[in-house]
Formats: structure tokens, sequence, C-alpha cells
């Protein structure tokens, strides 16, 4: 195969990966659009699902199944702020209902907004509806769940200068003398809140029950129209629920399976954590390693024109005596996917950065540029020393490709004689080129290997550039200020137009039949239009690889004529 077809292969599939994507855009499953209210002011919860909860070993009554019976009491909404988290904790639950990431900017910055919004996670909006919920329930008595309304002494907590740690104490107290205390716990640089549910028995009867956390969600407004939702590297990245267990490792629901009871969950795990996931960024709830926990998916409202997601784990028995104390603890992550760092927080954490089946590929990729950009400091030169890196570990590889291309070159005269001499007799034609080959010691399939090796770096590269939030909005030089999107101006697809043109007139053509010879001249225009839609980083990275196969082409070429023509000159 010559390095011509290569690139024909090249394209074949990398259009077949694209129409794959559009299809599933088009044809595969759409959640509901949101038309309906779920939630009411002060970030009140839509109705939770009946899904028994109670660890097995315990006698409690399942996680509440709607609003209380018992008129409302107020609730108001208190702000929690660290250095990098602003927290909006309802006190009817002590629900975390907004998250602001204050170092990650929703939109990237420019002279006209120089200072835009962070990226809200959890948000009670209608349209994003997305919660952090926890609670305690028993089947004998008085509990607090997510509906309860707690007292905080302050509207407001800011973690002040020199201080590495914020607590705030919500209370909630019956008449019987049950006291409970939800203690949030945030420290300087850490995504990570500590919560503590703690149940004071003051009363005469023993009490007992069971601590839960739980995520809740609805499905996102899509874009309208294919065009907008190709474009958007957020629309081919996973939305939904995700778990953990040391046995069965990383497993994930999508919102489309939540109905199906083949795939929804409901297992005890030891050691694991419970999430929902989104592009870039992430909720999760971490109980502690020890702990056997009870997890479940479920729909909430599931009739209605938009349907809330829940994930929740359910921990093991609560039992308090009169005048004793116990304490549920869980940690609630939100916060982005950094690689490198979530494991440290809990085992699997990490995996919430879903590569797909492209992981093995796409995890060592993402650490060795990682290592290139502590080097450099700049992601796109950190594209730019991996892509030399590969260059220069496939040296001897390509250079065997490209000096039986240059040999093949100068044989198209003699397998223009054999195309003449043998006509439309393609099996006399193909005996006679293999001949010619075997004599003058060229191998047509050499151009194979070297495709094989960088096509699934590519597709790796692709899912590292669209899945790490360390490259979201992250600048290149001049007018490429996001790698993850595509590149404004079109510049570097017209620059690898510019060396495909280049690198096809130094190959040969040799063996190609007129049928594959015009799709070769239609691949320019092709990878211009699909490299328009690619992140500015994928194409940087194939621009320079591009450029510097082109480069050692016309070097070895060069090599192979200057040998032949001292053999002839001798």
């Amino acid at each position: 195969m010559t390095q011509t077809r290569t690139f024909l292969l090249f394209a074949l599939m990398a259009v077949a990966y694209l129409l794959w994507m559009a299809w599933e855009k088009d044809y595969g499953p759409r959640p509901a659009q949101p038309q309906a209210p779920v939630a009411a002011a002060s970030g009140t919860a839509p109705a939770d699902a009946g899904v028994p909860g109670a660890a097995a070993s315990a006698p409690a009554a399942a996680v509440p199944a709607g609003g209380s019976g018992a008129p409302a009491a107020p609730a108001r909404l208190i702000t929690l702020s660290t250095d990098v988290l602003r927290l909006t904790v309802d006190t009817r639950g002590g629900t975390v209902v907004r998250s602001e990431l204050l170092h990650y900017p929703a939109e990237p910055r420019t002279r006209k907004n120089p200072a835009p919004p962070p990226v809200r996670l959890l948000d009670d909006e209608q349209a994003q509806y997305f919660v952090a919920q926890s609670g305690l329930v028993s089947s004998q008595g008085e509990a607090p769940d997510h509906r309860a309304v707690f007292l905080a002494a302050q509207g407001s907590y800011q973690l002040a200068d020199g201080q590495d740690e914020l607590k705030v104490d919500l209370t909630w107290q019956d008449a019987a003398g049950l006291k409970v205390t939800k203690t949030y716990t945030l420290k300087r640089g850490s995504y990570v809140v500590n919560l503590e549910q703690t149940v004071d028995n003051g009363g005469s009867a023993p009490w007992q029950g069971n601590a839960y956390t739980q995520l809740q969600r609805v499905q996102p407004p899509q874009l309208s129209g294919w065009f907008a939702n190709f474009t958007n590297p957020s629309a081919h990245s996973f939305l939904g629920a995700a778990w953990y267990s040391p046995e069965d490792k990383f497993d994930s629901l999508p919102f489309a399976d939540f109905k199906d009871p083949k795939k929804t969950l409901h297992r005890t795990v030891t050691g694991g954590w419970v999430a929902m996931l989104q592009h870039y960024f992430f909720a999760a709830w971490i109980p502690p390693a020890g702990e056997a926990d009870s997890y479940a998916t479920a729909v909430v409202n599931p009739d209605t024109a938009q349907p809330a997601y829940l994930i929740r784990a359910v921990g093991p028995a609560l039992s308090v005596a009169p005048g004793q104390r116990a304490t549920a603890a869980a940690r609630l992550y939100v916060g982005p996917k950094l690689q490198g760092q979530l494991d440290a927080i809990a085992p699997g954490l990490e995996l919430t950065t879903n590569y797909g089946w492209l992981t093995a590929i796409a995890q060592p990729l993402h650490w060795l540029l990682s290592k290139l950009h502590a080097l450099c400091g700049n992601w796109g030169l950190a594209i730019v020393l991996l892509v030399l890196l590969l260059k220069a570990a496939l040296w001897k590889l390509t250079a065997a490709q490209f000096r039986s291309g240059a040999r093949m070159r100068k044989l198209q005269p003699r397998v223009q004689a054999l195309r003449e001499r043998y006509g439309d007799d393609k099996m006399k034609l193909q005996q006679a080129m293999m001949e010619l080959y075997k004599k003058e010691k060229v191998n047509p399939m050499a151009g194979c290997l070297p495709i094989l090796v960088t096509f699934p770096v590519f597709l790796g590269l692709y899912r590292v550039l669209m899945e790490s939030v360390e490259l979201r909005q992250a600048p290149f030089v001049g007018w490429i200020h996001d790698l993850s999107a595509p590149d404004p101006f079109f510049v570097l697809p017209a620059i690898y137009v510019l060396v495909m043109l280049a690198t096809q007139w130094l190959t040969p053509t040799t063996g190609m039949d007129p049928t594959q010879a015009k799709m070769m001249k239609v691949m320019p225009l092709l990878f211009a239009v699909m490299f328009a839609f690619f992140p500015a980083g994928l194409v940087l990275y194939w621009v320079v690889n591009g450029a510097t196969s082109l480069a050692q082409q016309w070097f070895i070429t060069r090599q192979v004529e200057q040998a032949e023509h001292k053999a002839k000159t001798a």
C-alpha cells in the first residue's frame, strides 16, 4: 500500500467515525425536553420517587417519596464561600442548590467580557435543575429528611484570610428532644465538602434510622439543529449517572436508560461512590471507605414532561440510645475533572473523565501532555512536543516507509509501461507489478504500519482534547484562545490542506487506478471541511505531524535520489 493509500484509509476511517456520531445525534434516543416546572422557589426539590433505601440490616423507612403532610416552615438560602467554591445551601433539608466554581469562567475572557461569571455546576434553575441532597429517615419516629427545615446562625459564611477551614452548622430539633446537626466543612483550595449528620437523642426512647445522600438533576436543554450539536463539544460527552465499586470498578447509566429495569442500579457497595457526570465537571457523594451503603437510581416524576433523575446512597443503620450521640459522615465533591488528583480523594474517581473505549490510549496521552505542559507552560506547545516525541519514536519505521515510497516513485514509468502492455488484464498486471517490486526490493505495504499507529493516537488525543478540563479555554498563540474549540479563522485547517497537497506531490501514485487518483484529489477539500469543526488542538497536532512527515519524506527522498545518482556516476 502506498503512502497515498494510507491517507485514503485515514480519510475513510475519519469519515466513518463522524458519520457514526451524526447518526447517534439524529436517530439515537432523545430525552424529553423541559416544558413544565419541577421545583418551587427557594430550591425546593421535585417530589422524590419512592426507592427503598435503607440497608438490608436496618428496618428503617424508605427515603421519602413526596412532600410532607405538615405545613411547610419558612426556609432561606445561605452562602458558603472559599477561595475556589461558592455554595448556596437551602435551609430546607440543608440541600446544596448552587455551586459556583470560581476559578472556571463560564465563557472565555475577552476584551468585551474580561470577567465572565463562573461555571455554575449545581443549579436550582428549572431548566438546569441539579442539586445535592441529604437527610435522615426512620421508621420509628421523627427524622429530618431533605424536606425538613433547619436553622442557620447567619445568612453567609466566608473563608477568612489566613483561615484554612470553614465550618457551618445547620440544626433541627423536634418536640421530643431529638436534635440533628448538619455540619458542612470546606477547606481552602479544595472542591471537597465534608458533611456530618450528628444525631443527639435527648428523648426517653432509643432512635433508629439511616442517613442518605443523593444527587438529583434534570436533562439539560439540548441545542436545536444538527450543526449546532455537531460543533458543540458537550454534545459528544457523557451525561448521566455513574458509580464505582472496588469489585466491578466504574459503571455509568445515561439518562436514556434510567427507565430500563435491567440497567437501573440497586446494590450494596463498600468503598465506592455515586456521581452525576457532565462535560468537564461532576458532582459525587463519597461515603466513608469502610461503610456498606445501598446504591440506587430512580426517575422522579417519570410521566411528566420534565422528569428528574436521581442516584442515592443510603448508609447502614444508626441506633442512638437516650442521652447518646451518633454521626453519619460523607463527602461531596463538586468541581472539575482534575486528572492526577481525583484518585487521591477516592479510588476510581479519576475515571469520571470518561474516555470510553479509548481510555487505554487517552490516559497515557494526557499524562504525557501534562508532563510536557509542566516543562513549557503552554498546552499548544505541549502538543507540538508530543508530536516531535512520537515522530522520534517512529523515525525508523517511517523512514523505511518513505524510502520505499521514493523507490516506487522511480518505478512509475515502468509501472505505466506494464499498464499499457497488459491493458484490462488486471490479474497479469498485478503479477507483473509484484515481480517488479520483488526485483527492485520495494515493499508496497510499508505505508500501512505508521497509519495503524498514528490513527489511534489521533482518536485518543481527540478524546483528551474533548474531555480534559485542563485544556478547556487553554490558549495557544495569537488567534487561538481555546485549544478545545475549533480554530475561529480556519487557519490551521488551511495550513493542513497545503501540507496535504505538498505530500501528495511527493507521494508516488504507482499502482493507483484512475478512480483512486480522483478520490485523492478531493481529499484536501474533505479534510479542510472536517478539520474546520475539530478542536484547534487536534488540528494543531495533525498539522505538526503532517509537516514533520513532509520534511522527513523530502529529506529521505533526496537521500535516495542522491544515492542513485552516485551509483550511476560511479
